[in-house]
């Protein structure tokens, strides 16, 4: 049976650049370093433009991923993000200042789709500044390598263990380091406790059922979806021109 790391295809540097780096809003705060397909981004000014690889990513803008596209993003405090097909992010805030940790402050919203993403220096030093919004459900880290995908009549083609497509709502998993998952409960019904989630598990929070969020649920790795991405985006090279020391070895997952 395929372990966690088996499945989780990403291959990833952690990355301790000495450069002091930071961001104000509208500034670049990321790179592209892998991508295969179309991949869009809709700016601050209502703007919308190609990228392609080594095109920098701005806070606020949202990105989209076209039908079999595949992006790999590289952030200034050396956290990495894989963007699936049909995917929707937005960067809602970036802020990262090495000298300052007490500045951290990082936001993303996944609107649509799913990705893989490792955390970086601000998620080392001040991981309750990281969170992740989906439709459905906000995810906080803890020093962290996690997978969602969020499924809405669109996971087609996703593999899964009895062969069959991905029940709709929000598939998670974590690598490395663990996870808390506070579901989004309907106005004027009461919050969920946060569940966590630790390497090696899985987790689905199902969709609204009558009006209602139920409790995300543990799901063993032998009924959860395998979310794999291509070689071409998970090896470790860097695209030329992108910059980042590393200090640690090599860890591959696959």
């Amino acid at each position: 049976m395929a372990t966690l790391k088996q499945r989780a295809v990403l291959l990833w540097v952690v990355g301790s650049g000495s450069a002091c780096a930071w961001a104000a809003p509208g500034d670049t705060v990321a790179q592209i370093t892998h991508l295969s397909g179309v991949l869009t981004a809709k700016q601050a000014d209502g703007n919308t433009k190609m990228l392609s690889v080594k095109s920098p990513v701005h806070e606020g803008d949202v990105l989209s991923t076209q039908a079999e596209a595949y992006a790999r993003l590289k952030f200034i405090d050396h956290s990495e993000m894989v963007l699936r097909p049909n995917s929707v992010l937005k960067i809602s805030e970036f802020t990262f200042r090495e000298p300052d940790p007490k500045g951290d402050k990082v936001r993303l919203e996944m609107l649509k789709g799913g990705f893989r993403a490792v955390s970086g220096m601000v998620g080392k030093r001040s991981r309750e500044s990281v969170s992740f919004s989906l439709p459905t459900a906000t995810i906080g880290i803890r020093g962290t390598h996690l997978g969602a995908l969020f499924c809405q009549n669109d996971c087609d083609g996703v593999p899964t263990p009895n062969g069959q497509t991905p029940a709709n709502g929000l598939h998670l998993d974590v690598a490395v380091g663990g996870i808390a998952v506070t579901p989004v409960t309907p106005p004027g019904a009461p919050p969920l406790p946060p569940a966590v989630l630790s390497a090696g598990q899985f987790g689905y929070l199902p969709p609204l059922q009558n009006g209602v969020q139920l409790p995300m649920i543990q799901v063993p790795a032998n009924q959860a979806p395998q979310v794999r991405m291509p070689a071409s985006i998970s090896q470790n090279s860097p695209a030329p021109g992108v910059s980042g020391k590393n200090s640690e070895p090599e860890c591959v997952i696959q």
